[in-house]
């Protein structure tokens, strides 16, 4: 599933719901895929389903009415569990089989949160690392002792299976598809749209903590990470940095670990391979010059970062994503 999809029909994603659902698990897939489009046709058309058709509870109180039952998993290209229950009770047959029979036929299958559990359950996740939200990790793990659980990463992605953690790592998740298949581009402007990261590093037990007020010192680290996105190409270090922002290595240390959950080292990096990654979608230059201009140096550099996070090549990667009608795919 790739952005070349786009050109013939929208990539079709079925989101299944169940009586007792979280609103906001509900909401993630079609917030992401949602508000995309090609030729001014959605590149993606989200189907929301349930086990049979007609209104289901919500754990805010409300219902919802479900116009579609399994029936549309046996087309989708995309089936996405977006949560499941929170006493991870054992899965449905009739939920079960139309889980495996999408996956035999091909579907990218896809569980957030909660959700990992019924794939398990449905012997998708057998042999694959996965995750899950952190207080149900222990309980993925002994229930299905063939699953290799990471309890440290917001989403795990595989060729036919992604799982995600807890309920905002399924917007991680969703955006991580959405760059598989979209490019990095489209991926950054809807998180930009969303208000949220198009790409947070870190584990399930990060949380940021932001200073209110925000003080001068807070508005100097901004601007100084600003800079470094705005010259990729220069050599970077800790002590340099902090130095422009007129504070101590530890004090900036601490103000970035704060504001990205990462080291300075994985979000450079990280930015390096964004900057590369929207120049092999949108230009021609050769991969030498990529790489002088994200900062990598040298090709081969590029390449191995490339390898070891994309698992593909820049030549190849561009080939996949850059494409006529690329410029023709936004948001409404």
């Amino acid at each position: 599933m790739t952005r070349s999809n786009l050109t013939s029909r929208p990539i079709k994603v079925s989101v299944i719901a169940f009586d007792g659902i979280t609103p906001f698990h509900l909401s993630v897939p079609s917030l992401v895929f949602g508000n995309v489009h090609s030729n001014a046709t959605p590149a993606f058309n989200v189907i929301v389903c349930a086990m049979a058709k007609g209104p289901i509870r919500t754990s805010a109180g409300f219902s919802i009415a479900i116009e579609n039952d399994l029936s549309v998993l046996e087309t989708s290209d995309v089936v996405i569990m977006p949560s499941w229950h929170d006493d991870c009770r054992e899965t449905p047959l009739a939920l079960l089989d139309a889980l495996r029979r999408a996956h035999k036929r091909g579907s990218r299958m896809v569980g957030l949160c909660l959700g990992s559990f019924p794939l398990a359950e449905a012997g998708l996740l057998d042999g694959k690392t996965a995750t899950t939200h952190w207080a149900a990790a222990d309980v993925l793990a002994e229930r299905f002792p063939k699953v290799k659980v990471d309890r440290d990463v917001l989403y795990v992605a595989q060729e036919d299976v992604l799982t995600s953690a807890g309920v905002a790592a399924g917007l991680d998740c969703c955006l991580h598809l959405l760059r598989e298949t979209c490019g990095a581009e489209m991926a950054n402007r809807v998180a930009r749209k969303l208000v949220i990261a198009p790409h947070r590093q870190g584990g399930q037990a990060q949380f940021i903590e932001r200073p209110v007020p925000v003080t001068n010192s807070d508005n100097r680290f901004s601007q100084v990470l600003e800079w470094v996105t705005q010259h990729l190409e220069k050599e970077h270090s800790i002590d340099s940095l902090a130095e422009r922002a007129a504070m101590s290595r530890r004090n900036f240390t601490r103000h970035f670990r704060q504001a990205t959950g990462a080291s300075f080292k994985q979000w450079l990096l990280n930015q390096r391979l964004a900057h590369a990654q929207r120049m092999l979608e949108s230009g021609d230059a050769s991969i030498e010059v990529v790489a002088q201009k994200a900062g990598f140096g040298t090709s081969l550099s590029l390449r191995q970062h490339f390898k070891t996070v994309f698992r593909t090549s820049p030549s190849a990667y561009r080939a996949l994503y850059r494409s006529p009608t690329a410029t023709e795919i936004s948001l409404e």
